[in-house]
């Protein structure tokens, strides 16, 4: 379907639960987008809104359609006009097809069947896991899981997965068409050298350790854990106070708890200026990532690529991406403090050297290479440079 005048392919994406205050996935969306753009495509990013819209921007044309508020998830909207978008795609006539949302957009791979355009499901969760989280027991979640999986392996040509750790749900069930694209970090934007003094300072509050906690603040998320562990952490003597770049539903609740508890924290809200948000990452001295259900976590990646080590739950993905530059905890405020005191008690400059190097492995044009490579795309030797 390339057509006349059209050289490349043209790559509609799909996706849910993207708001301008939404983390990883926005990311994701927005610097694979740039590097299909430079390798000479035409990415094409459907997603929910208030409004509708369609803007050509750095990562090629982005077009809202109206959508509801999913009740209970902090303001995502989501894309329920089957027929509108239906028409969309009948309108757009793509290549192919990349679906971020494996619940709700599911009945696009079998549109994508019938019209014969190749298309991928990018698996960004676990599904068990979000359902864990949700207080399913682990038994059903599992079963129920292993459902979803099937049918969607089913109705797309490719599941993508960023991790191999995100993989096994499929695997389990004997999916075939599973294939493996990690994530990446732009080290040029989230790098050491942003470690601000004034900066520590005025979030320390008299302390001597700054925590960081760069997560979504909803149920899935845990954010209650670095309560559990800052609390948990000055029990043992460390002087240590929390800094917290997200929002969400769970906001209102963890400010009221860390006052109740006198705990030093700063609540920021969504940190939009990602200038800002690097420079947060840098000047922190550790990095907390206690989401279960994570299968990759790009926010632990940028505090890597910043030289801030990580400490993640070891029930999710986050320790095979962060490898020697941080450690693996158990879903406990004690087991998450003890992570933290073991890495405070590596020297200074080796610890933000190992993730520094540990971030190094992971860049955006080797992950567009990957995702296109799910898509059946030819390379081109240097087709995905994007310059700033």
């Amino acid at each position: 379907m390339s057509g006349p005048g059209r050289d490349g392919l043209r790559i509609v994406r799909l996706a849910n639960f993207v708001t301008p205050a939404s983390g990883g996935l926005r990311t994701a969306l927005d610097e694979l987008g740039r590097r299909y753009l430079a390798a000479g495509h035409e990415p094409v990013l459907i997603v929910p809104g208030a409004a509708p819209g369609d803007v050509h921007t750095g990562q090629g044309r982005v077009i809202t359609l109206p959508g509801p508020v999913l009740p209970g998830s902090g303001g995502y909207r989501v894309l329920v006009n089957r027929a509108r978008l239906r028409g969309l795609l009948e309108e757009l006539r793509p290549d192919r097809l990349e679906v971020s949302d494996r619940t709700t957009l599911r009945w696009t791979g079998e549109w994508a069947r019938r019209a014969r355009v190749p298309a991928v499901m990018v698996s960004h969760e676990t599904a068990d896991g979000v359902l864990r989280t949700w207080g399913v027991p682990p038994a059903a979640a599992g079963r129920a899981a292993d459902r979803l999986n099937t049918l969607s392996a089913h109705a797309y040509a490719r599941i993508v997965c960023t991790t191999e750790w995100a993989e096994r749900e499929f695997v389990r069930t004997g999916v075939r068409n599973v294939v493996r694209a990690p994530l990446g970090v732009d080290l040029e934007r989230f790098r050491p050298e942003l470690r601000s003094t004034a900066l520590r300072t005025r979030h320390l509050r008299g302390q001597d350790v700054l925590l960081l906690l760069g997560s979504r603040l909803s149920v899935e998320k845990r954010p209650g854990r670095a309560l559990d562990a800052l609390a948990a952490l000055r029990n043992t003597g460390v002087r240590a106070a929390l800094v917290v770049a997200g929002d969400g539903p769970l906001r209102a609740e963890l400010e009221r708890r860390a006052r109740a508890e006198r705990l030093p924290a700063d609540f920021l809200g969504h940190v939009r200026d990602r200038v800002r948000l690097a420079r947060l990452q840098a000047s922190a001295d550790l990095c907390l990532a206690p989401g279960p259900a994570e299968t990759f976590g790009l926010s632990a990646l940028e505090a890597l690529a910043c030289g801030t080590p990580v400490v993640a739950s070891a029930a999710s993905a986050l320790p095979e991406v962060i490898g020697p530059a941080g450690l693996a905890a158990a879903d406990t405020g004690r087991a998450f403090a003890a992570a933290l005191r073991e890495l405070l008690d590596r020297p200074e400059e080796e610890r933000r050297a190992t993730a520094r190097a540990r971030a190094g492995h992971f860049g955006w044009d080797r992950s567009a290479a990957a995702f296109l490579a799910a898509h059946d795309v030819p390379q081109r030797h240097g087709a995905l440079e994007v310059r700033p």
